[in-house]
């Protein structure tokens, strides 16, 4: 048979005048020209994407056209059901077109409800759609009608599941398979849909009934995995975990497409793991797999199931496939029977499909997987996957990820930070300072000279803080200007350090020195009596960020002046440390040891004893008073976002796809 739907009139039109036209000989016409049409459709082959979209056009326009004429006429019993056939066909078409269901088909359908009542002598305006059905099933006795009733109700319930109104679909349910008290069901009384669904029988039509382009069986079957599937995710969202297993666990013995088995098996995997069963989870998740190779949240999920299990090797080797899947061009599968125009995928919408089945951005798992070998210690696989993402973000913005909350990467500056940190761990010192001067360089045009910010302006939106909190209102420019005058003075912090294990004193001193006159263009003042650093920090979150960035680079500066001999400029660099950070544990340290250098051993002794008194922490967390500044840095340093990184996570927010207003875009990005 020709692949081709072709829909040129059959030869039993005749243009005729209207007047000519006897509703029999219009009905026999009607019949024949829609069987013509839906036996083209049914032996049509599954050719490309394009040539079945315009096929499906053509089809849906033939349909439309049959319609109008029928409706032209006043409505009459004998071609009701040739009429709504007609509407059911079309409304298919109009489904596969539009990839999905519109309020339009809604409003058809009540058409044409209302067009039975009419026939049957009833009014029917000024109804609701649930009172139109009702009406209909309860008035409408027609044998003839059954039938086609029916194939409508089984659309009608589609539109409403697709709109996520299982209330009114449980409703027409009980109409059609004429059920008044809610049936029992295997899975809780919230689930007397599937139970109503199961127990609907379809009714049986001839083989003089006009053909249908997708069965009322079909449907029937499609609409209870829908069903299963949408409540399973329903109560993934709302933590009723044993009831969305049982109802997923349902929906895989259902009626879909290979495409969304692999989703209800991942789906099954995500409730698994968070009822704490990752071995159960792991293997749904390779079951989802074997069904669709081409589920990558399967794989995301894996990695993520791995990462709880505390297996490094096995996590990483799931994010490098789910990079390599993503970089390889998607190869065109046609998993879905052509013939279906209704399908799960078009029914089943919720925020957790979108969440879950979201799919990732190469870059963001590339960053992952560094973050995770940096994490595990294997530094020098970190370095080479911090090195190739850099080489992504500088191609160009289709490898940008745009900003959202879901966001594994964090903005670019902070990603060229971590990168650096990683590189100063191998020990390829040069390497971090050439990282961190593309920082200073593209940053060097968006800072003022002066950023004046008033802690107690109501002006600007609200950014929250990681708690949710709401940080003081600041204008997005400010908060923007702000953020860069973090990664920059956090850039010439690095770059201090590196110099220092490159034995560059000098340079190591000019770096730490940037780094502080960097922060000295932040002013932030408030009419109100905030005059402490807690409270400034408090007030504003972003001011501990500001605050740790000025200790680390004060006493790195210290301690290079200690290796020039220079102890005077040493000790007030710690004393101004101590300010920044009363007692700070690594600045007390240094400046006693520098205070008994100089001989003063009075203000040493006394610095001492009130150390003493002071270290005895309750809670065990305190670090010891000796503790060389070195190893302070390097914790700074060794770990993604610990001291520096962490803290800005913990105070700015600038956390992976930081926003300067909640849900907004920022107002001035770097394209490192």
């Amino acid at each position: 048979m020709d692949s081709s739907w072709g829909l040129s009139p059959s030869p039993c039109w005749v243009r005729q005048g209207r007047a000519g036209w006897s509703l029999a000989s219009l009905t026999v016409s009607l019949n024949s020209e829609l069987n013509f049409i839906a036996s083209r459709q049914a032996g049509r082959s599954s050719g490309p994407g394009r040539a079945a979209q315009q096929a499906a056009r053509r089809c849906r326009l033939a349909f439309d056209s049959l319609l109008r004429k029928i409706q032209g006429l006043p409505a009459a019993l004998p071609s009701l059901s040739l009429e709504l056939t007609v509407l059911y066909n079309s409304l298919l078409f109009a489904v596969s077109e539009s990839d999905g269901l519109v309020e339009g088909e809604a409003e058809r359908i009540n058409h044409g409800l209302i067009r039975v009542l009419e026939a049957c002598g009833v009014s029917g305006q000024d109804l609701s759609t649930e009172e139109l059905w009702q009406k209909v099933l309860q008035d409408v006795t027609t044998e003839e009608l059954c039938a086609p009733l029916h194939r409508l109700g089984a659309l009608q319930g589609a539109v409403w599941l697709a709109a996520n109104c299982l209330g009114s679909v449980t409703g027409l349910f009980r109409l059609l398979s004429d059920t008044k008290d809610p049936l029992p069901s295997a899975h809780g009384g919230e689930n007397e849909l599937l139970a109503l669904l199961k127990a609907w029988s379809v009714p049986v039509e001839g083989d003089t009934s006009p053909l249908v382009v997708q069965s009322t069986k079909d449907l029937k079957e499609i609409l209870w995995t829908s069903a299963a599937f949408l409540q399973g995710l329903q109560g993934l969202e709302a933590g009723n975990l044993p009831t969305a297993l049982s109802l997923l666990q349902a929906a895989t013995s259902g009626f879909c497409s290979k495409r969304v088995l692999a989703q209800i098996y991942t789906s099954i995997g995500c409730c698994t793991q968070q009822m704490g069963k990752p071995q159960t989870a792991l293997q749904h998740l390779k079951r989802a797999l074997q069904v669709d190779f081409q589920c990558l949240s399967a794989l995301s999920q894996a990695a993520l199931v791995y990462r709880q299990l505390g297996e490094t090797d096995a996590e990483l080797e799931a994010l490098a496939l789910l990079y390599k899947a993503l970089e390889t061009p998607a190869q065109e599968t046609v998993s879905i029977d052509p013939c279906f125009l209704i399908r799960t995928e078009l029914l089943v919408h919720t925020p957790a499909l979108a969440s879950l089945f979201s799919r990732s951005h190469p870059s963001e798992v590339k960053y992952l997987l560094a973050q995770r070998c940096l994490q595990a210690g294997r530094v020098a696989e970190a370095v080479e996957h911090y090195l190739d993402l850099l080489a992504l973000l500088q191609e160009g913005p289709q490898h940008q990820v745009p900003l959202h909350g879901r966001s594994a990467l964090p903005r670019i500056p902070e990603v060229f930070l971590e990168a650096a940190s990683a590189l100063e761990q191998l020990g390829r010192h040069q390497d971090a300072i050439a990282v961190c001067e593309e920082i200073i360089s593209r940053t060097d045009d968006l800072i003022p000279e002066t950023l004046r910010i008033e802690l107690d302006s109501s002006a600007g939106g609200e950014a929250p803080g990681r708690a949710g909190s709401p940080s003081p209102g600041i204008p997005p420019q400010q908060r923007e200007s702000l953020r860069c005058i973090v990664w920059r003075a956090a850039a010439y912090l690095h770059q201090g350090w590196a110099w220092t294990r490159l034995g560059e004193s000098k340079e190591a001193i000019t770096r730490f020195t940037r780094c502080l006159n960097v922060l000295l263009r932040v002013q932030l003042v408030s009419a109100a009596s905030i005059h402490s650093s807690e409270e400034m920090a408090e007030a504003l979150p972003e001011a501990k960020v500001l605050q740790k960035i000025r200790l680390l680079a004060l006493l790195g500066r210290g301690s290079q002046f200690q290796e020039l001999g220079r102890d005077k400029e040493a000790l007030m660099n710690f004393q101004h440390s101590l300010q920044v950070c009363p007692g700070d544990p690594a600045a007390t340290s240094h400046l006693l040891r520098t205070l008994w250098k100089l001989n003063r051993r009075q203000e040493a002794a006394a610095l001492w004893q009130k150390l003493h008194a002071d270290a005895a922490p309750a809670d065990g967390q305190q670090e010891a008073p000796g503790r060389c500044v070195r190893c302070l840095v390097a914790a700074a340093i060794t770990r993604p976002r610990h001291e520096l990184q962490s803290c800005q996570v913990e105070a700015l927010p600038i956390v992976p796809g930081v926003m300067s207003k909640a849900g907004e875009p920022p107002t001035r990005r770097i394209s490192c």
